[in-house]
């Protein structure tokens, strides 16, 4: 078993109970096709491989390539795929290029061209790739994912994991958390304490499941309304319309609320993101 690196941020978990609260929360049939990042030493993988006909799995590390494809070898259901998964074009991959590799290893099971694209992501990610990886998953609120997964299930830093799914009106509410939920059905499966890797992290966790969906209230301008949530929040200690008036008149952004039935003093983490979505399209139709 290969030692944990820490230029790749990796810490093993090892509690079972967890391992299975991760398998169910990604509700895996046979038909599925699971997208795994950070297979790791495969203890995951096992269980995934034994539910679905179809698992990519894609790790950066090297040397966990090796143990993986000797693992794995004779298991025609796994196929494995070394490169950082924010680099990676895995439509381009599957489809076309089945010789993917470096030369110096191995790689049995990636011999099948044209695989599906996958439906379903299971991932244990180093936490400083968080960001990056939601966005590469999910997309952006100008430029959603155009081939949505039906489901995601990661295991997250827990103050990362707490921004997704907070409700407005909190300070964990934010940017991130507009964002996500524009974009996905946010919902927390179970805490994970440091105690449940090895090394333990310096850092509490959590699993989360997304589902990704069109928001039921569409922006008109996604553009802009990614553009207000993030100058909105910007500096969470003032007024909303403060921090938009380089965009809109502070008048104007007061007249928006008022008629949204808001305080006009309210900052930017007292909107839902379905109230962010009404500003964004009455800014949208003044700016016409």
């Amino acid at each position: 078993m290969g030692r944990p690196r820490k230029r790749f941020g990796q810490h093993w978990l090892r509690d079972q109970k967890i391992l299975q609260k991760i398998v169910e929360a990604a509700t895996i049939e046979k038909c599925d096709r699971v997208l795994e990042i950070g297979p790791g030493q495969g203890i995951l993988t096992k269980s995934l491989v034994s539910l679905s006909d179809t698992v990519i799995a894609v790790e950066i590390d090297r040397d966990l390539c090796r143990t993986l494809n000797i693992q794995f070898e004779k298991d025609a259901r796994f196929h494995l795929i070394q490169g950082d998964i924010l680099d990676l074009d895995l439509d381009n991959l599957l489809s076309n290029q089945p010789d993917v590799h470096p030369p110096d290893i191995q790689h049995p099971n990636i011999q099948h061209p044209n695989i599906q694209h996958p439906n379903k992501v299971v991932a244990n990610i180093p936490y400083y790739i968080t960001g990056p990886l939601l966005e590469k998953l999910l997309g952006r609120i100008r430029q959603p994912n155009p081939r949505p997964f039906d489901s995601i299930v990661l295991l997250l830093q827990k103050e990362v994991a707490d921004r997704l799914y907070a409700p407005p009106g909190t300070k964990t509410f934010g940017a991130l958390s507009v964002r996500v939920q524009y974009l996905a059905d946010c919902e927390l499966i179970c805490p994970v304490p440091a105690k449940s890797f090895k090394p333990p992290p310096k850092v509490e966790s959590a699993v989360v499941r997304l589902r990704p969906r069109p928001f039921p209230m569409q922006a008109q301008n996604p553009k802009l309304l990614e553009q207000l949530v993030k100058v909105g929040f910007s500096q969470k200690r003032k007024m909303l319309r403060n921090n938009l008036k380089g965009l809109i008149n502070r008048d104007q952004i007061t007249d928006h609320l008022e008629a949204m039935a808001l305080n006009p003093q309210a900052r930017a983490e007292d909107l839902s993101v379905p109230s962010w979505v009404t500003l964004s399209n009455r800014v949208s139709e003044m700016m016409k």
